[in-house]
């Protein structure tokens, strides 16, 4: 079981304190994150998340944050369904990708998902606490000489991810184990929920996704898979 650790600097230093999710499943990792962070707002409150199931816990029980950082590469997701997820879920919080990939397919994927950046892990921890400051001051921050992958005439993967991002967070979890092979008795078990309520769920994603079968929804959302390196 996913465990939540809220980890604050200390009482003097908290005047104003800006409120920070860190979504990672390696804890060494988040405790990197811990340093930067305070390094860039020595007040600030974090708390951890090792799961997106977890962060969606997290987000129901105290609410809104200043700031996530997510991981791409989490257990139980696949390619954007994390980030997708987590903003439908909080549309007005700034989701940054904190990722060991830097390929520039795989950021550009992540920024048309509606990414506030995109930070690489391998980034030191003074660049990654000032790449925090800009997101915090409402920059976009994104890695040194990163350029835009070229798109391919008739490409519609910006019109995909639009698409998929006007999912509520229930129709994006019926979504994916759609993609895992579900049929609609066994997702409505999975989220205790009755099977009329699922097939709802499902004729409004193919509306929203604009196709006519489960089939053609799997192999649409497919489009936006993104094999990212292993943190």
């Amino acid at each position: 079981m996913a465990v939540e650790r809220v980890v604050s600097a200390p009482v003097e230093l908290q005047a104003v304190t800006a409120k920070f999710l860190v979504v990672d499943d390696h804890p060494l990792f988040r405790d990197a994150l811990q340093v930067a962070i305070h390094s860039a707002f020595p007040e600030a409150q974090i708390t951890e998340a090792s799961s997106i199931a977890n962060a969606r816990d997290v987000l129901a029980e105290k609410g809104n944050y200043d700031l996530i950082l997510l991981d791409l590469t989490m257990p139980g997701t696949h390619g954007v369904e994390g980030l997708l997820e987590l903003r439908a879920l909080t549309p007005k919080t700034p989701i940054v990708i904190v990722s060991a990939a830097e390929e520039p397919r795989v950021i550009h994927e992540a920024m048309t998902c509606g990414a506030a950046g995109y930070i690489s892990k391998s980034t030191r921890k003074p660049e990654l606490a000032e790449a925090i400051r800009d997101v915090m001051s409402g920059l976009i921050y994104l890695p040194k000489g990163y350029e835009p992958p070229k798109q391919e005439p008739g490409s519609s993967d910006k019109d995909i991810s639009a698409r998929v991002a006007s999912l509520t967070p229930q129709q994006l979890r019926v979504l994916i184990m759609l993609r895992k092979g579900l049929a609609n008795k066994q997702i409505a078990f999975e989220l205790d929920v009755g099977e009329t309520t699922i097939k709802a769920h499902v004729s409004e994603i193919l509306r929203k996704l604009r196709v006519t079968s489960r089939t053609q929804a799997v192999i649409e959302v497919s489009r936006l898979d993104i094999e990212t390196s292993s943190t």
